[in-house]
C-alpha cells in the first residue's frame, strides 16, 4: 500500500527543488568538469564537449544565480574569468558519483 504524503501549504518537496537546483541539459556536465578544479572560461568550454559558447554562458550565468558556481574576473588585458564550484556545488559530487556508477552498471 503506498502512503499519501500530506504537505503543508507553501511546502516545497525536497526531491522537486533538488531536481529544479540542477535542471538543465549541462547543468551536471558543467558542475562535473568543475570537480577538477577552477578553470577558465575557454578550458571550460572545451572541456564541456558539444556545448556551443552562447548556452555556456547561459548556463553559467544560471549556476551562478543558484550559488553552485563561482565567477572570478580579474581586471586584466583581455579579461580573465574563472569559474569554480561553490562549496553548494562540491556537495553534489556523490551525486554525480553515483549516477556515473549507476550509468556504468547499465552499459
Amino acid at each position: 500500500m503506498i502512503e499519501e504524503k500530506t504537505e503543508l501549504p507553501g511546502a516545497e518537496c525536497p526531491f522537486q527543488a533538488a531536481m529544479d537546483l540542477i535542471s538543465g541539459k549541462w547543468t551536471m556536465s558543467i558542475i562535473n568538469t568543475l570537480m577538477g578544479g577552477t578553470m577558465r572560461f575557454k578550458q571550460l568550454e572545451r572541456a564541456v564537449t558539444g556545448i556551443n559558447t552562447r548556452m555556456l554562458v547561459k548556463e553559467l550565468k544560471l549556476l551562478e544565480s543558484k550559488e553552485l558556481v563561482h565567477r572570478q574576473a580579474y581586471a586584466t588585458v583581455p579579461p580573465t574569468v574563472e569559474y569554480s564550484l561553490t562549496e553548494k556545488g562540491r556537495a553534489l559530487q556523490p551525486v554525480i558519483v553515483a549516477v556515473q556508477q549507476w550509468s556504468v552498471s547499465q552499459m
